[in-house]
């Protein structure tokens, strides 16, 4: 029997099966996790992506160089997508596959992270504060899936129905890029139009590298609209209002979502993008300077990278955080199920983004922050 036992014991350590290895978690060592994401480093998306990535990158730092989580150091591998679906699923392929992630965290775009999740479910990854608003971050199954913030749905509600409050508006138009975070804008303005009794006016939809917007402000313009949600590209969404101001269209008004909640979209110069509104899930970091947290980490971030913090940075540093947190509440016996569960009983409040934090529906938070920019810079002028 024991010569039997022996002889098993061997087999199984031959195929790297020893003792405690068949309970081993994906991605996860005595000494590492392995954290993945598919972001957008050399798209249109690119000023979301890469500072959020230095953002999680700081604070990853910052725990690796106190010690880790329990003993274990994150590895945090990023694969850039460059907005395009073929090389996010190039991405999540080999991260999953190749990598073996334990979890993705701030993978950025709608579309991406949907086609992603037909290789996360199965193995149940969890995938943390993706840089996406879209509903779709919380599809069943819903068990493996933490969306940091309010919904691109809950940003255009409150933000239509601020700024009909503010300016009178009644007819309401989009123009998106045709995509699933696109139809989240568009789709989620029809619906507002129809449940508030507001005309939609019509809707224009553009390539994602498409920098000519004067037929289609003509065609808004004649059908009357005098509020334009908008679901584009950075650079996209300033050249539609620097266009519109060198027509002479100053009945419009434009109205931006999360993803176009940018210093640089606000810092212009020339006052190109004044008057221009976003409705996110966060605040602006820049009005906040004085206060501790904000103001250390934008002092850390200048040292630490030579440049600017951003508002996106902030965002991958507080979801990085998110994570940490988690690891931590969830013990030294790293598990799917033992994380998933510490995710689920996070309840805390956000230094950084000031926003109080509760994960218990896989949601952190569902407030929407109503900026305008003003002189250059972003304003708060409503929170809901």
């Amino acid at each position: 029997m024991r010569k039997l036992t022996a002889t098993l014991m061997a087999s199984a350590m031959a195929f790297g099966l020893g003792t405690g290895a068949f309970a081993q978690t994906m991605g996860v060592t005595d000494d590492e996790i392995v954290i993945g994401s598919v972001n957008d480093l050399s798209g249109i998306f690119a000023a979301v992506g890469v500072p959020a990535v230095n953002g999680a990158n700081m604070r990853i730092d910052e725990l690796n160089e106190a010690g880790g989580v329990h003993g274990r150091k994150i590895r945090f591998i990023v694969e850039d997508n460059g907005y395009q679906i073929p090389r996010a699923m190039q991405g999540y392929n080999k991260l999953v596959n190749k990598d073996g992630v334990f979890a993705m965290l701030l993978s950025l775009g709608t579309p991406m992270n949907i086609a992603g999740f037909k290789l996360l479910d199965p193995k149940g990854i969890p995938n943390v504060s993706p840089l996406s608003a879209a509903s779709q971050m919380l599809m069943e199954p819903i068990d493996n899936k933490f969306a940091g913030f309010s919904t691109y749905t809950q940003q255009v509600v409150s933000g239509i129905t601020f700024l009909v409050k503010d300016k009178g508006i009644k007819t309401v138009c989009s123009m998106s890029i045709p995509s699933d975070f696109g139809k989240a804008i568009s789709n989620g303005t029809k619906a507002v139009a129809e449940g508030m009794g507001l005309t939609f006016g019509d809707e224009t939809t553009h390539k994602p590298d498409e920098l000519d917007f004067v037929g289609s402000l003509q065609k808004l313009a004649a059908s009357n609209c005098e509020l334009i949600t908008l679901a584009v590209g950075v650079r996209q969404g300033i050249t539609i209002v620097g266009t519109a101001k060198k027509m002479g269209l100053t009945g419009l008004t434009f109205m931006n979502t999360s993803a176009g909640f940018l210093e640089p979209v606000a810092g212009v110069p020339g006052g190109v993008t004044d008057g221009l509104y976003a409705a996110a899930g966060f605040p602006d970091l820049y009005s906040r300077a004085g206060d501790e947290a904000p103001g250390k980490f934008i002092a850390g971030y200048q040292a630490k990278y030579g440049e600017p913090a951003s508002m996106f940075a902030m965002l991958g540093y507080s979801g990085a955080d998110t994570l940490i947190r988690a690891l931590e509440a969830a013990g030294p016996d790293l598990t799917q199920e033992g994380f998933i569960a510490a995710m689920e009983g996070l309840k805390y409040d956000d230094p950084l983004t000031g926003m109080s934090i509760d994960m218990a529906d896989h949601q952190g938070s569902d407030v929407v922050v109503i900026s305008v920019v003003e002189g250059g810079v972003w304003k708060e002028v409503g929170r809901q």
